[in-house]
């Protein structure tokens, strides 16, 4: 499909995020197996059921206005799932590894927010208020997990690295 109209462009970028929550459904379970923090595991998990529910949003936005997402990969998200799988396969499990993990969740999470919002202006800007709505919560719960994973790395993981 070309890109001609916002329509177009709205249509392409839900259809690129739609991608990337699905990778992530299969890129979150690795990352708890890979964890050894408890808290980080259980980050992860409940972020896997926000994620499915995310996907369920974008159907409903689907729905709503009567488009048809196009099959595309999300590149992008292939290539951040790709780099934190390198990171699960060179570093010992533990405290380093935990780390890398939430480095690699908050590169996710910075694209994923930087998607939503941009989805969420084409939204916008077609006058498709029910969508901004329904994707302003996944926005909403993008930025909560992305200050979760902060919280987790200030004050329990990198402690654990450096051995305290």
């Amino acid at each position: 499909m070309t890109t001609k109209t916002l329509k177009d462009l709205f249509i392409h970028a839900l259809s690129d995020v739609y991608s990337a929550e699905n990778q992530m459904t299969k890129s979150l379970p690795k990352m708890a197996r890979a964890s050894t923090n408890p808290g980080l595991r259980a980050a992860f998990e409940m972020h896997l059921e926000e994620t499915r529910g995310q996907i369920e949003r974008i159907e409903r936005v689907v729905e709503a206005t009567g488009m048809k997402l196009q099959r595309i990969k999300c590149v992008a998200m292939e290539g951040l799932i790709e780099e934190g799988q390198e990171q699960i396969d060179e570093i010992e499990k533990g405290p380093v590894l935990d780390t890398a993990l939430i480095a690699a969740a908050q590169k996710v999470e910075h694209y994923e927010i930087a998607a939503y919002g941009s989805v969420i202006a084409l939204a916008n800007q077609l006058g498709e208020t029910e969508s901004v709505k329904i994707l302003g919560d996944t926005l909403e719960e993008e930025k909560a997990t992305d200050q979760k994973l902060s919280v987790l790395a200030e004050e329990k993981i990198a402690a654990e690295a450096l051995g305290q």
